[in-house]
């Protein structure tokens, strides 16, 4: 894989650097939030660690700015722990988190485990997913809604396209989390209300009124056709 580690303390960087090489990844390393932003536009990365206290630019922005163009999976690595800062690290775009101190062997574990939901949860190559107005092209992941296109991260496409592919079923924020991020993920269904309103507040006229993506209140989510 190639990985950009991205951390501002250098003995930290060399550690990682080392102990993912070790296992035959490709590691490039970035010190500041400008530099990590550069390196993410001009090479195609597997994975970002991103820590989220950086100079120049932190953590946060760089996630929000990388997902303005890319769905690369982003681990954020930091020494706050508290559910607020999880939370708004997930509403910026991040796929995990891991507080520091961190076991190397956790760590690369997680990156296992974002990479395999990542690709099994990826969609047969060539199909396409139309109802309404909205076309999904799951081969590389491109959203049209009335011929335009919108910008998804990878989860906010596979929530539409899981919701799209059985209209009117309500998923419950459970079987979402399952399904999407994976039994395995440590998460909490928070997660998945995150990455809901993010994808209302790009495909909704109107996010406080939807009219793709509908809630059940108690129950869970679904597309009405």
């Amino acid at each position: 894989m190639n990985i950009l580690v991205v951390d501002d303390e250098k003995l930290i960087v060399k550690g990682l650097v080392f102990a993912l090489e070790q296992d035959g990844n490709s590691v490039d390393a970035a010190y500041d939030g400008e530099e990590a932003l550069e390196m993410i536009s001009k090479k195609e990365y597997d994975i970002v660690l991103l820590d989220l206290m950086l100079p120049k630019i932190n953590g946060y922005d760089v996630c929000r700015k990388v997902r303005e163009s890319s769905t690369v999976p982003i681990i954020m690595l930091t020494a706050k722990s508290e559910d607020g800062d999880k939370i708004m690290g997930l509403e910026f775009g991040a796929d995990d988190y891991v507080t520091k101190p961190f076991n190397i062997l956790e760590l690369k574990a997680r990156i296992n485990a974002v990479m395999r939901r990542t690709h099994s949860s990826a969609p047969a190559s060539g199909s396409t997913v139309a109802i309404g107005s909205i076309r999904l092209e799951t081969d590389n992941r491109r959203c049209f809604i009335c011929g335009r296109e919108y910008n998804l991260t990878s989860k906010e496409f596979e929530i539409l396209s899981l919701l799209c592919r059985r209209p009117n079923v309500i998923f419950s924020r459970e079987k979402l989390l399952d399904i999407v991020w994976g039994s395995e993920y440590p998460g909490d269904v928070r997660t998945v209300d995150v990455h809901v309103r993010r994808l209302r507040e790009k495909i909704e006229p109107n996010p406080g009124e939807p009219i793709y993506v509908h809630t059940k209140w108690g129950v869970g989510y679904y597309y009405k056709e």
